[in-house]
């Protein structure tokens, strides 16, 4: 059934190029060589063991850049707000006194200084940047340098003049990471979600001419705690009336295989998170890749918070599981642990066209900057070759789970408190302590699954753990975690 499924998603995809071809709407990506060709590379810098033998340079443990991802200083003003839940609309201005340190500086309309706070400094442990990159020196100086030599680069979207050769560079440098043909990418890890499921969305509606029948229209299983860009991009295809959702109970994959059975639809696509970002499990990708084999269908992965964390080589939940062949397509982001910004898309040339073709959100984007393509290829690089990092990530998860006894699956751990009162207090408390830990509330969550969502770094020390988990058990029963955690499903 496998060989049979994907032949006929090839047959569609084909049939529906076919039908754009013939209605000359195939949008075509044409790369800009800027000036002086692909970004120099950036300089070695002098600090830490290195190998001098990499086009890029890269290090074989933590540097002292690596702490600015995850220390920030906030005001005193801005650490009130917090405290008492005060809405605020901006930060406040800073300015710098005699001794050169920074601090908070508030005037009058007068412009008489109100106050003279000094700055609070806070560990983070509720940010994305799980490798640490958004500080390295060598994507700092690839942004730089390209930003030096062409400004922000040619505004437009791809389809017209913003697709350049860092694009094409970055492109094949994440298809390379996730084993696929060829890779497309979005403005954001949402946009790319959204003009996936509307591209497919469009082969129900280019293969009937029109409107299809019910059977004729794409179905899409998507997993119940899926990601908010994946919910919206299903919503755009079915308002369009090329597909047709189904909601299957997270993970369950006896609920899937029910709804595959009964589906009387050809066209199905199965899509889910491979690490679910609110709860910190993962997909189960073997038993989907199971489900493939039986049913045939197009198996379409979120890898967003897998991604250079989770594998040998930073491939991704795939990778890790050993499936990558299994997976279809793979979405991701840039924005997260690689520290920098955009989406993409990996899959095969035949579905780059279509979704370069049909996807709205890519079709009517501008494209991402020059310096944030340069740097984002950097940190392709740098995630590979600095193993060390996934390693140090994944060290901190098991110290996380000896020093609290909490089964964490990945180094987002969800601790679940219940009511919104019970997470704002546990968060107020964490923040008088130092650290930076959001209370996550509806409606990113369901009611009363309120939580404190904990992510661990690469630039985490164990000392950080120590201390987090101190003030944690301050405020939170670690017992109680587990009986709280049950799963919520909110409605497409």
């Amino acid at each position: 059934m496998e060989v049979i499924g994907c032949s006929l998603w090839d047959n569609w995809v084909e049939e529906a190029l076919s039908k754009l071809e013939s209605l000359k709407v195939l949008r075509s990506l044409r790369p800009i060589h800027l000036p002086h060709g692909v970004a120099h590379q950036p300089t070695f810098v002098e600090n830490c063991s290195s190998n001098p033998n990499q086009e890029f340079q890269v290090f074989d443990g933590p540097c002292q850049w690596d702490r600015a991802s995850v220390e920030v200083n906030i005001s005193e003003s801005t650490f009130q707000k917090w405290l008492h839940d005060v809405p605020s609309s901006g930060i406040p201005i800073f300015a710098w006194d005699d001794n050169d340190a920074i601090y908070e500086n508030v005037r009058d309309d007068d412009g008489v200084e109100l106050t003279d706070g000094k700055l609070r400094k806070l560990i983070v442990f509720s940010g994305n940047d799980y490798m640490g990159l958004s500080s390295h020196p060598m994507i700092r100086s690839a942004a730089s340098k390209a930003a030096q030599e062409h400004g922000m680069g040619p505004r437009g979207s791809a389809l017209i003049c913003g697709y350049t050769s860092y694009h094409r560079l970055l492109e094949s440098s994440l298809a390379d990471l996730k084993g696929k043909e060829d890779c497309l990418l979005c403005p954001t890890g949402f946009s790319a979600n959204m003009a996936f499921l509307t591209a497919v969305g469009n082969i129900g509606l280019l293969l009937a001419g029109g409107k299809p029948s019910y059977d004729d229209r794409v179905a899409i299983f998507s997993d119940a705690l899926n990601h908010a860009s994946i919910i919206d991009g299903i919503r755009l295809a079915e308002k369009q009336g090329g597909a047709v959702a189904f909601v299957y109970r997270h993970c369950d994959m006896c609920h899937l295989d029910a709804l595959l059975s009964n589906c009387p639809m050809k066209k199905r696509v199965v899509v889910t998170d491979s690490l679910f970002s609110m709860d910190g499990d993962f997909a189960p990708m073997s038993e989907l890749a199971k489900l493939r084999k039986k049913h045939g269908f197009l198996f379409v992965i979120d890898d967003a918070h897998a991604t250079f964390v989770c594998g040998e080589r930073g491939g991704g939940a795939a990778e890790m599981f050993n499936c990558e062949t299994d997976v279809d397509i793979c979405i991701g982001t840039l924005s997260k642990a690689a520290g920098c910004h955009g989406g993409f898309i990996a899959c095969s040339k035949k579905w780059k066209l279509l979704i370069q073709s049909r996807g709205r959100s890519f079709i009517f984007s501008t494209s991402t900057p020059v310096p944030i393509a340069a740097a984002s290829h950097a940190a392709v690089v740098v995630a590979k070759e600095e193993a060390w990092r996934r390693s140090v990530i994944w060290n901190r998860v098991q110290e996380f789970r000896a020093l609290t006894g909490i089964p964490a699956e990945s180094h987002i751990i969800s601790i679940i408190v219940g009511s919104e009162h019970k997470a704002l207090q546990a968060s107020r408390h964490l923040l008088k302590l130092g650290f930076h830990i959001t209370a996550i509330r509806p409606p990113t969550v369901p009611p009363k699954s309120c939580r404190l969502r904990i992510t661990l770094t690469a630039a985490h020390t164990m000392d950080d753990l120590r201390k987090l988990t101190d003030a944690l058990a301050q405020c939170v029963n670690f017992r109680e975690i587990e009986a709280l955690s049950t799963n919520c499903f909110p409605k497409l």
